[in-house]
């Protein structure tokens, strides 16, 4: 079904947020996902605050294949590089989606796909050119457990239309992975510049949701995560989160369990 057969109903209980998807093929739930706002903390080592969530979700892994796509103004060799660093101490090996000859295969066979963050524009664009939508969409769906931060957070979504990048490129569409039934705001704040005239984050989201009325949109401000195993899924980290849906007010989402039926 589209996502116009999507009817999300939720219920605010305590610090669990209970979510009912009626008819809703989006949702597949042996999917295993790890779903960062951002990877780094000001004045924090890169990928340190979710360190030890990796470390846990990725029991038993030693290699990831990482795709690099959405980096810009870093090489996608140094990208990936830069993430082996941060894995180093895991003892995981990080191998670059574009360093292989075989793409379909490698993600076939993968033992953890992991998108990085940057601009979100470029990854979709770089994923389309290469045909590799349904390559990660049935390995994620079938099982390989996913990390994304940011831009890649941005992908599992059910389009990119709610990330914060400057669009520097056209992809052919807007259209992610469409794997949870939910939009993904990551860096969410509420922060407002002073002698700023500019639209606040809050209110690009209620734009949003003007044109996409029965998409929500959960803000995921730095340092939260949202994590998805089996039938499980749970939002992490310090601080809250807020659900927005159209016609009604932002609810803030507190860590605890979030459960889908």
């Amino acid at each position: 079904s589209s996502l116009d057969d999507v009817q999300i109903y939720q219920l605010q209980a305590g610090s669990s947020l209970i979510i009912s998807c009626i008819e809703c093929s989006v949702v597949t739930l042996d999917m295993k996902l790890l779903l960062l706002s951002n990877s780094t903390m000001k004045g924090e080592a890169y990928l340190q605050w979710p360190k030890q969530h990796i470390r846990e979700f990725l029991s038993g892994v030693n290699e990831v294949l990482f795709v690099p796509y959405a980096g810009v103004t870093v090489s996608y060799d140094d990208y990936t590089d830069s993430v082996q660093t941060a894995f180093n101490d895991l003892e995981i090996k990080v191998v670059g989606l574009h360093r292989q000859g075989d793409m379909t295969s490698a993600i076939a066979k993968a033992q953890c796909i992991v998108i990085g963050g940057g601009n979100t524009f470029s990854l979709l664009s770089e994923i389309q050119r290469h045909e590799l939508i349904f390559d990660l969409k049935d390995a994620i769906r079938g099982g390989i457990p996913f990390i994304g931060w940011s831009a890649g957070s941005n992908m599992v979504c059910p389009t990119i239309k709610t990330t914060n990048d400057m669009p520097i490129e056209e992809p052919v569409n807007f259209n992610a992975l469409n794997l949870i039934p939910f939009q993904i705001n990551p860096h969410y704040t509420e922060e407002i510049l002073p002698n700023h005239g500019g639209e606040s984050r809050e209110i690009r989201i209620q734009e949003f949701l003007v044109k996409n009325q029965l998409t929500p949109v959960l803000g995921l401000p730095e340092g939260m995560l949202v994590r998805v195993v089996d039938k499980d899924l749970y939002l992490e980290g310090s601080g809250e989160a807020k659900l927005f849906l159209y016609g009604q007010k932002a609810k803030k989402i507190l860590p605890g369990k979030i459960e889908l039926s």
